[in-house]
């Protein structure tokens, strides 16, 4: 998975520069490579692996007469190598990302996004016009968070639409073109609903990736 390069990001700056010279609203867009490094998924795994899948086999086995019955020891020994190949396997990332639940996935996105909106200062601006437009690539997970000065002049609804299309273009690989098109979608939304009145930017206009 590669991020960003130089080029595209200093578009997605740009782009949100056009957009804010219509609207109040100060725009910040975030890219993440993954909201989390899900170290414990494969130990999760791979332990429950290790506990059912040997003691199954033996009793299976013995039942049909294959084996004679596994001694304690080496039942054991057994568990533990399984349990050490499992966890290393199951680290490779196509494989980790099946192994953990969506509903796992898109918690820690969304925790992350909005750690964000805090941490980039979105919720300190002067009229509360903070908006955040948050990718975790990894995750394919998409939102947009908006503060007060936006809601109360839109809806959370307006953005279903904008956010289903930006996740459809992160998971075809065409990040870039995501955010270029929710960054004009989002504008011609915030210029009319939110016109700028002051040319004051309090936010930077660059896109942050975080590595």
């Amino acid at each position: 998975m590669t991020l960003l390069n130089e080029h595209e990001r200093q578009q997605v700056g740009e782009a949100i520069t056009r957009i804010e010279r219509d609207t109040d609203a100060e725009i910040v867009t975030v890219l993440a490579r993954q909201a989390d490094d899900y170290t414990y998924i494969p130990l999760l795994w791979a332990g429950l692996a290790a506990l059912l899948v040997p003691g199954a086999v033996a009793v299976v086995a013995s039942w049909l007469g294959l084996i004679a019955g596994f001694g304690a020891w080496s039942l054991l020994l057994v568990q533990w190598l399984l349990f050490s190949l499992l966890a290393l396997a199951f680290r490779w990332p196509p494989l980790l990302t099946r192994l953990i639940p969506r509903r796992v996935r898109f918690w820690r996105a969304a925790n992350l996004a909005r750690r964000q909106f805090l941490e980039q200062n979105l919720h300190r601006t002067e009229a509360g016009t903070g908006m955040l437009i948050f990718v975790s690539e990894a995750e394919r997970y998409v939102e947009i968070l908006v503060d007060h000065g936006i809601s109360q002049r839109l809806d959370d609804s307006e953005w279903g639409q904008i956010v289903a299309r930006f996740t459809a273009q992160v998971q075809g690989g065409r990040t870039l073109a995501g955010f270029l098109d929710c960054i004009e979608a989002c504008g011609e939304r915030l210029k009319v609903h939110l016109p700028a009145t002051h040319e004051r930017n309090e936010l930077p206009n660059r896109l942050i990736v975080l590595e």
